[in-house]
């Protein structure tokens, strides 16, 4: 067995480090092992040796993020919970934040003793200026370093024009569009000095495609991209990451709600309007928290390292004229 145990290369269609497998061969010398077509050979390439690219099925990649601190807000439950999971099992140690005692304090308990990680949980509200920077604050002073910040929290009515307050769109673009610049604002500084950050947003794909009974989230979300765009092409001269992941239907608590909210405004039951919102994916399903934060924490990640100011869907192409049936 070679120092990489049985692991190797296909004999074709495999990249390694962007070298096509009909070079992968040649790319080979005389230090180092793998394996390749049942030989022990090296992957050296331009001179240098790389590391294996290739993994068995079920070992995880490294992702780089052993050591690193991540702030996350909205991470009680759902999305930002699922992504506290995943980072702190790749290594990172993480702050999670929401407005709510209990769920956070349960959330940060479990994924402390699953990861064996420092898992922080502050209370705090990200419409409020001074909640925000008091959790910043927190951190900075507990861990020394903000590494990577993602924003979860952030909540909008569902509904139609004529039946939405003033109330109701202020509410959704303090929390969704403002408590995102908040978050963004107090580490920004902190990882221009370090020459280094990372900066992943939550952004619905209402942003991207919009649909009119989401017309309060679809605005907050299309602000939020706007604003992804400036800030990278603002801070990535100082190694400043930014990108939005921009999900479809997840299932949610959140989801739900804006479930019922369809279901009223259309005039159907919430379980026609869940199948409409099925039936608007090709998959035929809607997405699982866990899908969404495997995306967020490779961008995240150092291997991401020259992702900046990109906004992906991950909405499983969903056609979402569809649902307006």
């Amino acid at each position: 067995m070679s120092a990489c145990g049985e692991q190797g290369l296909a004999a074709s269609g495999v990249v390694i480090f962007g070298i096509p497998s009909s070079q992968a061969r040649e790319a080979a010398t005389a230090s180092g092992a793998c394996r390749y077509e049942g030989q022990c050979l090296p992957i050296r390439y331009e001179g240098q040796c790389l590391p294996h690219p290739v993994r068995a099925e079920g070992v995880a990649v490294d992702l780089q993020l052993a050591g690193k601190v991540a702030f996350i807000t909205g991470a009680s439950k759902g999305i930002g919970r699922a992504v506290a999971e995943q980072l702190a099992h790749e290594g990172a140690d993480v702050v999670i934040t929401a407005r709510t005692v209990e769920p956070l304090a349960a959330a940060a308990k479990q994924i402390a003793a699953e990861t064996g990680r420092a898992v922080v949980p502050m209370t705090g509200d990200m419409s409020v200026t001074e909640d925000v920077r008091r959790c910043v604050d927190a951190t900075l002073d507990r861990f020394g370093q903000i590494d990577i910040l993602v924003t979860c929290a952030g909540s909008s009515p569902g509904g139609l024009l004529e039946d939405l307050t003033e109330e109701q769109w202020m509410s959704s673009l303090n929390l969704k569009f403002m408590g995102y610049v908040r978050s963004v604002r107090a580490v920004i500084g902190h990882m221009r000095e370090r020459g280094k950050g990372a900066i992943v947003l939550v952004v619905g794909n209402d942003g991207l495609k919009p649909s009119y009974w989401e017309m309060t989230a679809g605005v907050a979300n299309a602000a939020d991209i706007n604003f992804a765009s400036s800030v990278a092409e603002q801070y990535g001269r100082y190694g400043v990451r930014i990108n939005t992941v921009n999900p479809g239907p997840v299932n949610t608590d959140r989801w739900d709600t804006l479930e019922k909210a369809f279901s009223r405004d259309k005039g159907v039951s919430q379980q026609r309007a869940h199948e409409l919102a099925e039936s608007s994916i090709p998959f035929g399903r809607i997405c699982e928290p866990g899908e969404v934060a495997a995306l967020v924490t490779f961008l995240a990640s150092p291997r991401a390292s020259f992702i900046n100011g990109a906004h992906i869907p991950l909405a499983g192409a969903q056609r979402k004229a569809i649902m307006d049936q």
